[in-house]
């Protein structure tokens, strides 16, 4: 009788132990799923952070590069601003003035980031990296800074959006009008008439801003 005891009583025992491990089987089975789902969301995560930053990167090289300019006249008041955005080809200039005499007037880029008033010839001759004539009505011109006529209406104001294709913002270049020792705007009190050399008779500058970052 005993003998029987013992034998169903070791039997029960391998049951239970039986069914014991199958469970810690499980359980490490469902901890291992459930480690690689956190491990694959996690990558998931990195991988849509790291295309995140990639995008703002694109985002930011694709940025245009701008430049704020402010003219004064040789009283040394405020009369306008110019915004310089770098485009693929070029740059475009966006001009905003007031307080101008009415009329048509010479607008260039001049050589040197120096604007003292009165009559503002600290700011050199126009810019010209590539050493050729001044004015669109000459052979082999015109300067890089040469630009079109400003018209100001009557009540002095001008509003104007320009596109100067032989000048760039990229520094470095030849071109560029943040070179070294800076590049300027000036208004002209006359018209630039295009062929004159070596500025076009536009007369005398009165008004002048540098062009800075």
């Amino acid at each position: 009788m005993k003998k029987w005891y013992y034998l169903i009583m070791m039997l029960v025992l391998a049951l239970v132990l039986t069914a014991c491990g199958g469970n810690s089987s499980n359980e490490e089975g469902s901890s291992s799923d459930n480690d690689s789902t956190m491990e694959n969301e996690g990558s998931t995560e990195e991988g849509t952070t790291e295309e995140g930053t990639t995008e703002e990167g694109t985002k930011e090289e694709e940025t245009a590069e701008t430049a704020m300019v402010t003219l004064k006249d040789a009283e040394g008041n405020d009369v306008g601003t110019a915004e310089i955005t770098e485009e693929n080809k070029g740059v475009t200039i966006n001009l905003q003035a007031t307080d101008l005499p009415e009329g048509t007037h010479g607008f260039h880029i001049h050589e040197t980031g120096k604007c003292e008033a009165p009559d503002f010839k600290s700011a050199g001759g126009h810019f010209n990296p590539a050493d050729v004539s001044h004015g669109t009505e000459t052979d082999d011109g015109p300067h890089a800074g040469d630009m079109e006529n400003l018209e100001v209406s009557a009540d002095g104001t001008v509003d104007k959006e320009i596109m100067n294709e032989k000048v760039t913002l990229v520094e470095g270049e030849d071109n560029s009008l943040l070179k070294e020792g800076g590049t300027a705007f000036v208004i002209h009190a006359g018209a630039d008439d295009m062929e004159s050399q070596p500025s076009g008779d536009a007369g005398d500058r009165i008004a002048c801003g540098v062009i800075e970052k």
